[in-house]
């Protein structure tokens, strides 16, 4: 979907928030059978932040206000807040609503769940608001305590996964280009299983709550991902990939990102990475990505840059923004 000679809009301001207590592999190596250069050559992941006290929504509003603060927006300027999660404390108050409540907005809020792809569906869902000008101010966050899905024993997935919230706040603009989503139902690669209830005339098999990954299966399909959502993006922009400054990938194995920029043939240093440090934190993982990227100074104004992002659902998603 072009959105060209529509009103968009562009990011005033990000934020994030990440747990204080840091895990580092050999940490790990404690409670799984594993090692720091296991956990480094097949995933990247140095350390990872894992919640002791914090919560999903904690960690959102403290990423939100620390957007709001680089924006120059208040609260209550805000129209609309859009959250993403898969592992918030409560299926209800959703965490849109929570923030509402606790940064002291006053407008709709409510939460979007496409695991890994989830932040780039919240800037299209913003898009479409914008563009009817139903709104001037949004506030989109995603936010993951992944640590209390995860089985602590299975050391295939334990050594992958981070908890984290990264936050933007938008405005009335034209930063916002061209967008591709593609949708594979199935939980064959992909499965969280959630409580089963206590009813007793349900018969069905009870699964652990826990993030089940087929691997192998995860790795063919998020590189074919990228590789085809940012090709889709420059052929539909007529960009190259000299005219972009930076891609900016979903965090989930570094060896996934460096098998899909050889195959794109894009300069590797144009794709950020900060997995090493916080692991795969699901939505969490591009909005952190680009505040890290807007406070070091890296984004300057005119930017073209590509998130793209792939995960459960399956769910895949490629967007062109101008910084």
């Amino acid at each position: 979907m072009s959105m060209s000679g529509i009103m968009s809009f562009s990011i005033l301001g990000t934020g994030m928030s990440v747990p204080e207590n840091i895990v580092t592999n050999d940490d790990l190596s404690k409670l799984v059978e594993t090692s720091d250069e296991w956990i480094s050559q097949r995933v990247g992941v140095k350390e990872r932040r894992i919640s002791t006290t914090e919560t999903a929504v904690d960690m959102a509003c403290e990423a939100a206000l620390a957007a709001l603060e680089n924006s120059g927006v208040k609260p209550e300027e805000l129209d609309l807040i859009l959250a993403a999660t898969i592992s918030s404390e409560t299926i209800c108050p959703s965490v849109s609503c929570m923030v509402q409540k606790r940064i002291g907005a006053n407008c709709m809020a409510y939460d979007i769940n496409a695991a890994c792809s989830a932040f780039l569906y919240l800037l299209e869902t913003a898009a479409g608001y914008f563009a009817r000008n139903k709104v001037k101010k949004v506030l989109v966050v995603g936010t993951e305590r992944l640590s209390k899905l995860l089985d602590w024993t299975d050391r295939g997935t334990c050594v992958i996964f981070g908890d984290g919230a990264g936050a933007a706040v938008l405005g009335e603009g034209s930063g916002y280009h061209d967008s591709v989503f593609t949708v594979v139902g199935g939980d064959e690669v992909i499965k969280i299983p959630n409580y089963i209830g206590d009813s007793p005339f349900f018969k069905g098999e009870a699964e652990p709550p826990h993030i089940r990954m087929n691997g192998q299966e995860t790795f063919k399909y998020a590189v074919n991902a990228i590789v085809s959502d940012v090709r889709h993006i420059l052929v539909n922009s007529g960009l190259s990939g000299e005219d972009i400054a930076h891609i900016v990938p979903h965090q989930a194995n570094k060896r996934i990102i460096d098998s899909a920029a050889k195959r794109l043939g894009i300069d590797y240093e144009k794709f950020y990475m900060n997995i090493d440090r916080y692991g795969n934190t699901s939505s969490a993982s591009i909005p952190i990505a680009l505040d890290e990227m807007n406070r070091k100074g890296m984004l300057k104004r005119g930017d073209k840059i590509i998130l793209t992002a792939f995960g459960g659902g399956l769910s895949n998603a490629a967007c062109l923004i101008t910084w």
